[in-house]
Order: C-alpha cells, then structure tokens, then sequence
C-alpha cells in the first residue's frame, strides 16, 4: 500500500471531508474521489461512510488510520534522527597532499564533498607538502595524503591505492629506445620538476636517492601544461603516474615509459590522528574519499 493512501485517509479524517482535502494535498477533489476508490477497490472494503457533509471511518478504515498516525509519526522522528546525525557530522578539515599528484584531483572531490556534504568545510593546504606530517602532528592540518608509512603511535594509516611511476618523453627521445630505464639513465636527463626541494620529487625519494643519482638538469616548472609543452618540443622527461595527466590533452607524440625492470610502484595514504577517526566529518571524508578514488 503506497504512502499516498495513508495520507489521503489522514487528511480526510483531519479535514472533515475530501473536499476540504483537496487543498492541502495539492489535488482537485476529483482526483482525490478517483484516488480513494482506487485504493478501496484494491482493499475490497470501504474507507469512509460518506454523507453530504460528514466522513465517517468504517472498522476497517479506522485500523488505517491509527496506522497511518503511527507511520508519519516513525517518518518524522527518523528525519529528526537524520537531522541530528547530519549536525554531529559539522566540521572543517584542513587537507594536505604531499605528492604533487594530487592538486589537479583534490579539488573536483572537494566539490563533490560540497554537494553531499556542505556541513563539512573542506580546506585545503597544498603547500605544507615537506611538512606534512609535522604539521599533521602539530594539528595544523587534519589529514594528509601521503606516499609513505609515517612511524607514530598517534597516526593512522589508511592506504587508498597503488599506482606506478612512469617517464614521460617525446617518442624521438634517444631513451624511448629502451624498453625501460634504470637508475644511470638518469645521470644524463633533463628533468622536470614541480617544485623543490628534490626530496619532496617521487621518483627521487623512491628510486633515484636510494641508487645515489641525480639529474644532470633540473627544471621546476610548477604548471604541467608547461612542462607537458617542454615534452612536446622535446626538451625533457616528466616522471609522473598516467592519472595524474588525464585531465590534459595529450599529444600523440608523448610515450609513457617504465622505470626499472618491474616498474616503480608507490601506495597512497590517508593518514589522520588517531584521537579524530571517531569524529563524524572526519569518518565522511575517509569513506568518500576511498570511494572516489577507486572508482
């Protein structure tokens, strides 16, 4: 029996009439007369004994309407649980990525946060990235997406996913010949950066410091659309992951090239104080933020 039923039988009862319905319910009264034989017609009873100016609730009828009452009244104290829920769920977060990855995709599941979630204010720190965790444990920031397992009892460390590091050349780049790079490759390579310092860099941090290389050249160019260009021309090698390039328009020129003979893998982190998972905005943003990036 649909919710409209229970409404229509409720309202005539409160009304005094379906006439006196018609108005509250937004429907003309022969819609609503159409409605209640429709529905009586389904129940093989009678509703309401009618009269020109009284309703009366058969037995049967009356059965509904207490169920009625009963039911709008569990809807409106489950709202009001909802509505409470909803305001435990209140709270800012100050966000931080350490890899640079990330700037171009944080803010598009920021905005989805915003739409869901607009009790949660979401603020984000993309300049703390050398001090992430320092900060983290400071209580500057909230959470923070990381590449590696910080050591501390105070911290959690949720991974999100893996990905794999590959050099970005123009397919006329003498190393696009191999069929992949190791470490001494880079001894001789212009490479382009998003920023200093070096240790801040991926693939520095997770291959090339380890093997005690560094570029011949370095560039930091902060705008991929540069750097992507610079490519383009020929004039450098970007290490990156493929999603992070996804939001631009590609030339077909470009070639994606694996690093080391079993490629260089990285897992990401969100890591948060163990003291705040327990907080409702914080247990949102964990959650949807796994979801968002798996799909």
């Amino acid at each position: 029996m649909e919710l409209k039923y229970f409404r229509l039988i409720k309202t005539i009862v409160e009304e005094g009439s379906i006439a006196n319905s018609s108005e509250r319910l937004f429907l003309t009264q022969s819609a609503l007369s159409h409605q209640l034989r429709d529905l009586e017609e389904r129940l093989g009873f009678k509703v309401f004994y009618r009269s020109r100016n009284k309703w009366n609730l058969t037995d049967e009828g009356n059965e509904l309407y207490k169920l009625a009452n009963k039911l709008f009244s569990s809807i409106d104290e489950s709202f009001n649980s909802i509505r409470h829920i909803k305001e435990g769920s209140k709270g800012s977060i100050k966000l931080s990525a350490e890899c640079q990855s990330f700037v171009h995709s944080i803010p598009q599941f920021v905005q989805q946060m915003g739409i869901l979630y607009p009790e949660i204010d979401i603020e984000l720190n993309l300049y703390a990235r050398q001090l992430t965790i320092s900060k983290l444990l400071a209580n500057e920031i909230d959470i923070a997406i990381v590449t590696f397992k910080p050591v501390s009892d105070e911290l959690e460390n949720i991974k999100v996913y893996e990905d794999e590091i590959f050099a970005i050349m123009h397919k006329e780049n003498k190393l696009n010949d191999l069929d992949f790079l190791d470490s001494n490759h880079f001894s001789d390579m212009h490479m382009l950066i998003h920023s200093y310092p070096l240790d801040s860099v991926s693939i520095y941090e997770h291959y090339l410091k380890s093997n005690n290389v560094t570029p011949n050249k370095i560039s930091a160019i902060p705008y991929t659309e540069a750097s992507l260009s610079m490519i383009e021309s020929n004039m450098g090698v970007l290490c990156a992951p493929k999603w992070q390039l996804k939001p631009f328009k590609m030339s077909e020129d470009i070639v994606f090239k694996s690093i080391s003979k079993n490629g260089i893998k990285r897992n990401h982190y969100l890591v948060v104080k163990k003291v705040n998972l327990n907080k409702k905005h914080i247990h949102n943003f964990i959650s949807n933020f796994i979801e968002y990036f798996l799909e």
